[in-house]
């Protein structure tokens, strides 16, 4: 039997408030389902966000740092996704840091991974409406062990979780916020 959605919007606000432990409460959830431990670290310093739109149903993520070092310029992230769940459309840019190359290897679920770079791939799913629109519409369905790298430097580029959710190894050069681009400028951290 494969992992499901389990949470709603309606779960996960409160008078219009995003609820960060019912958030964490249902990354817990699908971390038991794949028997990924919450560790001591994790309790710590994971985080979950709906970016500030509204809409962690279907626009949100969870994740940790396990290194983001400036000195020696390099970056370990683990991404978590519900099932269905988007990052939102985004560039990493050049700021006194290089820009952030990066590259993700599934572990759980599968993901679509999209990027701007290459033609329109076919039968793409259906971007949240929250999201807004994006310049990413060449996909591929990224599966556990694959592994795959961001295109081209400065490139927009975003996730989406298939039904099961995903949980994704990253690694990249040290990732500077200051040059994080949104293509929906509402989105934040």
């Amino acid at each position: 039997m494969a992992y499901s959605k389990k949470y709603t919007n309606a779960d996960f606000y409160k008078d219009g408030k995003f609820l960060q432990d019912v958030a964490m409460e249902a990354m817990k959830d699908m971390f038991a389902y794949y028997g990924v431990p919450f560790t001591e670290l994790m309790a710590k310093e994971m985080w979950v966000t709906d970016f500030g739109l509204g809409d962690f149903e279907n626009v949100g993520m969870g994740g940790i740092f396990w290194v983001n070092d400036p000195e020696y310029g390099y970056f370990a992230h683990a991404i978590y996704l519900l099932p269905g769940q988007m990052i939102p459309e985004h560039a990493h840019v050049k700021t006194k840091f290089p820009a952030k190359h990066e590259s993700w290897m599934v572990e759980k679920g599968w993901v679509y991974n999209f990027s701007e770079i290459g033609d329109e791939t076919p039968n793409a799913p259906t971007i949240p409406a929250t999201h807004g629109p994006i310049k990413s519409k060449n996909f591929v369905v990224q599966k556990v062990g694959d592994v795959l790298r961001l295109k081209k430097l400065e490139s927009f580029h975003f996730m989406m979780a298939g039904p099961e959710g995903a949980i994704v190894d990253e690694w990249a050069c040290y990732h500077d916020n200051d040059g994080l681009r949104f293509t929906n400028d509402k989105a934040a951290l």
